[in-house]
């Protein structure tokens, strides 16, 4: 993937993505789990693509819309993975290392969501 080479966001987003792919497969193939691992596999690619739109909001609120999206989402995902986790589907080892790259996205989205509003929308911090 080319498209946003150098944000840190995007590719990490982009990578996470292919993680969820390959969970998504093995667990189709391996446990013939399906209900599960699509909400997984929706949830855990969505955020890279609502990433993606925010790299291409018409606006700053716009672009705060659209990672707050993509923030939802990787929250979903992560509790996905903690339900497949606890219900065996899921190795611990395996599941943690996800769940730790989840965390991470979740921790760089906050970040940069609440540095765009303090630095676009000071006053809407205050009162929030």
């Amino acid at each position: 993937m080319n498209e946003g080479k150098g944000n840190i966001i995007v590719t990490k987003s982009y990578e996470f993505a292919l993680e969820i792919i390959n969970v998504y497969k093995f667990l189709c193939s391996t446990s013939k789990e399906f209900v599960l691992s699509k909400q997984l596999l929706r949830s855990g690619t969505s955020i890279g693509a609502n990433v993606n739109e925010a790299v291409s909001s018409e606006s700053k609120r716009d672009f705060i819309h659209k990672l707050s999206i993509a923030l939802k989402e990787a929250r979903e995902t992560t509790y996905w993975l903690h339900l497949l986790q606890d219900s065996n589907y899921l190795k611990a080892d395996d599941a943690n290392r996800i769940i730790n790259l989840s965390n991470e996205l979740i921790r760089i989205i906050s970040s940069i969501i609440l540095t765009t509003k303090q630095k676009y929308f000071p006053q809407k911090i205050h009162n929030s």
